[in-house]
């Protein structure tokens, strides 16, 4: 295995585990940002308020986005599985 495969396997990993998890975090910042900006207008301080609406925001994107993230990973990891014997050479 050549340091270049090496290098090209973890750009794959990390480019994967981005896309796979980019979803999640701009729908996590946008919630956040618009119950930040909701509990500035309204100078409402309460930690439920900015936990509860993230939780749930988070849980209905999981279940959208679930089958497709699957479909990334498993793909990606049948890619990697089926390239071992090129790594062992």
């Amino acid at each position: 295995m050549t340091p270049e495969m090496v290098t090209e396997l973890g750009r794959q990993a990390l480019e994967t585990t981005l896309m796979v998890a980019a979803p999640i975090l701009g729908l996590s910042l946008v919630v956040g940002l618009l119950v930040s900006a909701f509990q500035a207008m309204t100078q409402l301080n309460e930690a439920t308020l900015t936990f509860v609406p993230k939780v749930l925001a988070l849980f209905g994107a999981l279940l959208f986005f679930l089958p497709w993230m699957m479909n990334e990973l498993t793909t990606f990891t049948a890619n990697l599985l089926s390239a071992i014997p090129q790594y062992v050479r």
